[in-house]
């Protein structure tokens, strides 16, 4: 097994500082072990870190749930809404429910009903407790592995306090992403344990971590070659050299990728998983629906859009749609252009200055999951799948600003200022960003002043004012909704807008017009379980059980596991019971 490189106070000072700029401050180790000590500066860090992020997501805990699948996840949920039950347990494991199989992100959502109940405040405070400890971890394993302790220090806090991850956290049907991180990070620390006195119960618990992070969110398939990229810095157990060449630098990878063939194994078996619950659930769209020239196009843009937005933050939606007329070959060009111009840069820099190669082969291949080769659902790209990927950037960033400073010369007081004052320009934008979350009017509002006529935007927002009670604003937004052009991937259909019209209508006591917009939305859906339920409901009002039963089972034939349909259906059996 090939071993970790030792560094040794030897040479003189002039080389032991350039050491120090073009790699951190790295750990020392002797006889395997790792000799880092965590004084108190580092504790004074850590705590900062910790109480830094959760003031400013503290504001969560008077949000409300958003409509976008935090009803579906939890409040229309009746097995999540029960808590922590065998039933529930046995659930979580075995089920393919929203095009998703993440058991430990189910039992968590089932832990929080069980404390908070349906308070989407206290199910938020968690994930926001969640992300401060994936802060926290980030900096401690930065800490061990690097011995850079301001370089790893603003690299968490970066983690912490950027505006593209209030996504992830704000957003409780999102608890996946910020609790397999959780697990992501503690494999990394796990695996530096393993590589000072390896043995086969560290590695045993590389292996639990990983598997528990990938129960969570299969984000983590890319996990096995990042812990390769770690080897290679700031581990450096291979690396390339002038006299061996590409064929040692080979000989030395080969056993350390086999060292981590059951870590493949792991993120294998989670792949085919996902992709058969997705692929159950309608979620994973075909080459006939998204050609591959498309996905590619849009993949090579999105990397692109991504590196930008990490350097100027702004105009961050919940929902950004394929582009109906496809990606401009200008916006393709100058993507590729810069994409290759990095790549480039970074692999001849890759000797010198090594953490610019690990930054961004982490952020390029932790995306790749996400970044729409493999399409599911509407949307082009997300902020909540920069969350992994951004860590490698921030890497790469502050390590390299690091090096430029101490190249430059420049005063410790300046780097320190310029660093508080980015840092607080962050952390307002994202407090704003998290205000946008505190309910789902105000998020829909917001995203549509950045994606104007979209008919998803329009029917969430029609959906939301309806459950308000402003019946007319809401019929408004519908029938925008019916004339808007659909998105290249449509993800509402003309079904669904007509569906939650007639809904709308059955509230308002309009059964006539009701029962007309759902016949329409059967037409052009049979399958529809939302509209077969809507209207046996409506013809329950109405005192039409009979004829509501059969739109009750068709529902429950369509969706099995939706409690609405065989709660009403019970209603309308008893109805008629009652009558004889």
């Amino acid at each position: 097994m090939a071993k970790q490189t030792a560094y040794r106070k030897k040479g003189n000072a002039s080389e032991r500082r350039q050491h120090r700029q073009q790699h951190g401050r790295p750990q020392i180790v002797e006889s395997g072990r790792s000799t880092t000590r965590f004084g108190r500066y580092d504790l004074f860090i850590a705590f900062g870190l910790v109480a830094v992020t959760l003031a400013v997501y503290a504001q969560v805990m008077s949000h409300q749930f958003i409509i976008l699948d935090d009803r579906r996840y939890i409040g229309e949920n009746p097995i999540v809404r029960q808590g922590l039950t065998l039933t529930g347990i046995a659930w979580a494991f075995t089920t393919s429910y929203a095009a998703n199989w993440h058991p430990l992100t189910w039992l968590s959502h089932m832990l929080d009903c069980q404390i908070f109940g349906l308070n989407a405040g206290g199910h938020l405070i968690v994930n926001a407790l969640i992300h401060a400890c994936n802060t926290l971890l980030l900096f401690l394993f930065l800490r061990r592995t690097t011995g850079a302790k301001w370089q790893s220090a603003i690299v968490a806090a970066l983690f912490a306090l950027h505006p593209l991850h209030v996504e992830s956290v704000a957003w409780a049907a999102e608890r996946k992403d910020t609790l397999s991180t959780f697990f992501g990070l503690l494999t990394l620390l796990a695996y530096a344990r393993y590589i000072e006195t390896p043995s086969w119960k560290r590695y045993a618990l590389v292996a639990v971590a990983l598997a528990l992070g990938l129960m969570a969110k299969p984000m983590l398939v890319t996990w096995p070659f990042v812990l390769l990229l770690l080897d290679y810095w700031p581990l450096r157990r291979y690396q390339w050299r002038r006299g061996t060449g590409t064929a040692g630098f080979f000989r030395a990878l080969v056993p350390l990728v086999r060292e981590k063939l059951p870590l493949f194994c792991l993120a294998a078996a989670s792949m085919v998983i996902t992709f058969v619950a997705q692929s159950h659930g309608g979620a994973v769209r075909t080459f006939v629906q998204v050609p591959t020239s498309v996905r590619l196009a849009n993949a090579i843009v999105s990397y692109a859009k991504y590196l930008f937005q990490t350097l100027w933050p702004s105009d961050l939606a919940v929902y950004y749609p394929f582009s109906r007329t496809g990606v401009p070959a200008w916006e393709l060009l100058c993507a590729i252009v810069l994409l290759t111009a990095v790549t480039v840069f970074v692999f001849r820099q890759a000797r010198e200055r090594p953490y610019l190669l690990v930054g961004w082969l982490w952020f390029v291949g932790t995306l790749v999951p996400v970044i729409g080769l493999v399409t599911v659902g509407g949307a082009a790209m997300a902020d909540r799948y920069h969350y992994v990927p951004s860590i490698g950037l921030f890497v790469a960033s502050v390590f390299g600003l690091s090096d430029l400073a101490a190249a430059f010369r420049i005063n410790r007081t300046a780097v320190g200022a310029i660093t508080i004052a980015a840092l607080s320009i962050l952390t307002c934008l994202t407090a704003v960003q998290i205000g946008r979350w505190r309910n789902s009017a105000t998020l829909f509002k917001y995203t549509e002043s950045l994606v104007p006529d979209n008919r998803m935007i329009e029917n969430n927002l029609g959906t939301i004012l309806g459950d308000n009670g402003k019946y007319d604003e809401a019929a408004a937004h519908f029938e925008k909704a019916l004339r808007t052009e659909p998105d290249f991937l449509e993800v509402i259909s003309d079904a669904d807008i007509r569906g939650n019209l007639g809904l709308l209508f059955a509230h308002e006591g309009k059964t006539t017009e009701a029962v007309e917009q759902l016949n329409e939305a059967l037409r052009l859906n049979p399958n529809s379980a939302e509209a077969h339920t809507t209207l046996g409901v409506v013809l329950l009002r109405s005192g039409k059980a009979e004829e509501s039963i059969p739109h009750f089972s068709i529902a429950i034939r369509l969706r099995p596991d939706w409690a609405v349909a065989r709660e009403n259906l019970k209603r309308a059996e008893e109805q008629i019971h009652m009558r004889r």
